[in-house]
């Protein structure tokens, strides 16, 4: 069942709109209800033909134009790709959705995994805030929608780094909300709780008890453009989420999602071929 689009201001925050993690999960969510609302996409992920496909489809559907763009952001020169591919648009939104998580021990995760989930997590989201976030303040509206995670409101062991970094663009976001908003610019952090996407089916999580809790993927999406809209600061998806994170001490979270990220862990371990990654780099979801 597909939730009905968020109503958004196509004069404020189109004509276009990029979105990072375009190819599946949130970030196809998000790119469907802006073009719903008449957006016309950048699309960025790193697998080309599903983008194209994604494209395809919202334009046929929605009759708006698209671009796509094939990017890693683990890479060290992602930022100048997405410049020179959208120098000639009006931009007026960017989500900057794409991310990784490591699941496991910290010590027994390879360095160059940390490094780039690191890099996803974190310096993606300062680059395109820092080079577009200057294009919206000299056109004086649009807006900046980041993602985080519940992961982000304290430490959650067995996934140590991701939930490191998921704070950082919590703080980043809630900062240049106001610093932002002299500028005519909307600010908005999008803070997940559990969500239907191929990267929680990787960690099979989709098949613990946290799985009868996950969100949608679009309910997720139009709730974060929904805040955006309202130029919240950041909002926690999900009523349940919100509830849990007032309720619960901060202590008892780092020990609850601890568990239950322990327990997958586990299962992955127990169901892997030693031999083999249990994770491949291509599974990496953008």
């Amino acid at each position: 069942m597909t939730t009905r689009a968020t109503p958004i201001d196509k004069h404020r925050f189109g004509p276009w709109a990029l979105v990072t993690g375009a190819s599946s999960g949130i970030g196809r969510a998000f790119a469907t209800q802006l073009a719903a609302n008449g957006i016309n996409l950048v699309l960025a992920a790193r697998r080309l033909p599903i983008l194209d496909e994604v494209g395809r489809g919202l334009a046929r559907q929605h009759h708006i134009q698209y671009r796509t763009v094939q990017v890693d952001l683990a890479e060290p020169d992602f930022l100048n790709t997405l410049i020179h591919s959208t120098n000639d648009l009006d931009l007026g939104l960017i989500v900057s959705n794409a991310g990784d998580m490591n699941l496991g021990e910290f010590l027994a995760t390879a360095h160059q995994a940390l490094l780039a989930e690191l890099r996803v997590n974190t310096e993606a989201h300062l680059s395109l805030t820092h080079h577009f976030g200057q294009k919206l303040a000299r056109r004086g509206t649009g807006g900046i929608l980041l993602v985080s995670s519940v992961a982000g409101i304290q430490g959650v062991p067995y996934i140590a780094n991701y939930s490191a970094t998921k704070s950082y663009v919590l703080t980043l976001g809630e900062a240049l909300h106001r610093e932002l908003a002299a500028h005519g610019v909307h600010v908005t952090v999008l803070v997940p709780g559990a969500t239907a996407t191929a990267m929680t089916a990787r960690f099979g999580a989709d098949k613990t008890p946290m799985g009868r809790l996950m969100m949608s993927a679009d309910t997720c999406a139009a709730q974060g453009l929904a805040a955006l809209t309202a130029n919240h600061p950041a909002w926690i998806s999900g009523r349940m989420n919100r509830v849990t994170i007032a309720l619960t001490p901060r202590k008892t979270r780092i020990r609850m999602f601890g568990a239950m990220n322990k327990s997958m862990a586990d299962q992955i371990t127990t169901t892997s071929d030693p031999r083999t990654p249990s994770i491949e780099p291509d599974d990496r979801p953008v």
